[in-house]
């Protein structure tokens, strides 16, 4: 009898036994199947835990789900043998259903808790962002498809993704360590920011006890529009930082006298990676000020950069322009009158220069226009002037003292805060500054939601089951945010940058920087041992280091 060769198979796990690694060290699977009771054959933890693995493998979620998996290793990324037919639509909108009736935020509050105790987060400073999410089809109203009350409503808004002929829904996050999700929840596609705030307002306190942030120990950090008489009463003692909303003239006010004052205190430059052509380094300078908003005296930051807001310069360069042409009109057609009496002209003249011009000035002078005799004079005698006619001459130059002043302006943004200069919680011009650039941070994670591989399957007609989905995302990008940070916590403390982009080494590793170095991990499976395609390279081996996983996450079993 012949030797039988066990059956060879290979699959292309790339990135994602990584992500399997960070959702054991949180213990995602356990804690999702404590707290969603259910009678299915597979547990409601390993169904999203799969939803989570495709969301994060570039393709979307519940966008043949079941046919993913018929390409994958599931014993090796779920922990345990799982077949394809598992992950049906069926049963995937089941287990959606019952994370929505368990309650959303209990279950990632339950997986938040979980990973801020095996990671420490850094929860003094809390940040809040909104982002819409457009959706294609119909979505009737509940009235109108004879539904009960729903969770949020899909309609029309104010369309961030500039689709206004969307309907859509608002995906509210709150961020702590730069980016790390917290909380996050859907809301009506036409909620205004300015009121999810002061809805949050009320009960973020008690939120944030159930992760152990006492009172007065956080910083909220939000967006212009939590500035709001009412979202500034409902703050009350609580500690904020944002940005004065331009439409404020007192924003205005406290920027020209900024600029008029010069008295700036230098900041310098806040960037944590080095300048290039096309990104140059920005630098900072502030100056401190007051501002009282209906009734209450804030601490009012005006922050000048180097690299100034391009939006701002562009919009102050077309007034300039407008400014000029307007004039230039205006003086081409005074130029081409003429007056029979210098008295007329230099009334005509003083009229001029008495137009309005924002950006420029013009200087106007009466010039003579003798009018001559008929034929031609003989050599030896002048022409004779028989009268004169007078026109004006014109010449526009700028106002460069005060376009100076206005391209400074344009360069500065205010920073509102009751956070006090002194004491236990005493924050600098510096630290205030840098604290808002972290905003950054939660704003990208809007990006990750916007990711049209993750959202382009919105089809789910529940808004129900688009909650929780919603759950889906927040787990997937709390995962994602945990291997930037240790990778980022890694490079600081050993000083020892990792291979970026171009073999650029790089001190600000990304999550999407680390998938590109796994992309063409491949895995061979014969019988029960498993055995990777190639060694990992040095790069790979780099990060896996970097990440704290063990490269015997791509060929040992990790129980789930």
């Amino acid at each position: 009898m012949g030797l039988v060769l066990p059956t060879i198979e290979a699959y292309q796990v790339q990135h994602l036994p990584i992500v399997k690694a960070y959702a054991d060290k949180i213990g995602l699977v356990e804690t999702i199947n404590e707290l969603v009771p259910t009678e299915m054959a597979i547990d409601p933890g390993t169904i999203v835990l799969g939803m989570i693995l495709d969301t994060l493998s570039g393709r979307s979620p519940l966008y043949r789900l079941e046919e993913f998996f018929t390409h994958q290793d599931t014993a090796l990324l779920l922990g345990k043998v799982v077949p394809p037919e598992a992950f049906q639509d069926d049963t995937v909108g089941r287990v959606l259903e019952r994370l929505y009736a368990t309650g959303t935020m209990k279950v990632f509050t339950a997986c938040a808790v979980r990973a801020d105790r095996v990671f420490g987060f850094d929860k003094r400073y809390v940040h809040f962002d909104t982002t819409s999410i457009t959706v294609y089809g119909e979505y009737r109203p509940p009235e109108e498809a004879g539904e009960s009350e729903v969770p949020f409503r899909i309609t029309y808004g104010y369309s961030k993704d500039k689709r206004p002929d969307l309907k859509q829904f608002v995906f509210s996050t709150l961020c702590v360590d730069r980016a790390v999700p917290l909380w996050g929840t859907p809301e009506d596609g036409n909620a205004s920011d300015k009121t999810v705030n002061n809805t949050l307002l009320s009960t973020i306190a008690t939120f944030l006890a159930t992760h152990g942030v006492a009172p007065g120990a956080y910083i909220y950090v939000a967006e212009a529009a939590l500035v709001t008489e009412d979202n500034l009463a409902a703050l009350g003692d609580t500690l904020f930082i944002s940005r004065l909303p331009a439409t404020y003239n007192a924003c205005g006010r406290l920027i020209a006298e900024a600029v008029a004052h010069n008295t700036w205190q230098e900041v310098g430059v806040l960037a944590h990676t080095k300048p290039t052509k096309h990104r140059p380094v920005t630098s900072y300078k502030a100056y401190e000020g007051e501002v009282t908003l209906y009734g209450t005296a804030y601490r009012a930051v005006v922050v000048h950069s180097s690299t100034q807001d391009k939006r701002r310069q562009q919009r102050l360069a077309r007034d300039i322009q407008a400014s000029y042409s307007t004039i230039q009109s205006t003086a081409r057609t005074a130029e081409q009158q003429e007056y029979f009496c210098r008295a007329d002209a230099e009334a005509a003249a003083v009229q001029l220069r008495a137009v309005p011009a924002a950006y420029h000035l013009v200087d106007v002078t009466v010039e003579e226009r003798p009018v001559y005799g008929r034929g031609r004079p003989s050599p030896p005698k002048p022409r004779t002037v028989k009268a004169l006619r007078y026109r004006l001459k014109t010449t526009i130059r700028p106002q460069t003292e005060r376009i100076g002043r206005m391209e400074e302006e344009a360069g500065c943004f205010v920073l509102l805060t009751n956070v006090p200069t002194a004491g236990d919680l005493a924050h600098s011009a510096r630290d205030l500054l840098s604290v808002d650039k972290e905003q950054h941070g939660t704003e990208q994670n809007d990006g990750f939601l916007k990711d049209p591989v993750i959202v382009n399957s919105l089809f789910l007609k529940k808004p129900e089951r688009i909650e929780a989905l919603g759950l889906v995302w927040l787990l997937a990008l709390l995962l994602w945010r945990l291997m930037e940070r240790t990778m980022r916590t890694h490079v600081d403390t050993t000083s020892t940058p990792l291979p970026g982009w171009d073999k650029k080494a790089t001190e600000r590793p990304t999550a999407f920087m680390m998938v590109t170095k796994f992309a063409g991990v491949i895995v061979f499976k014969f019988g029960h041992h498993r055995q990777l395609a190639r060694p990992l390279s040095v790069v790979q081996q780099q990060y896996l280091t970097a990440l704290d996983v063990p490269a015997a996450c791509f060929t040992d079993l990790q129980s789930g």
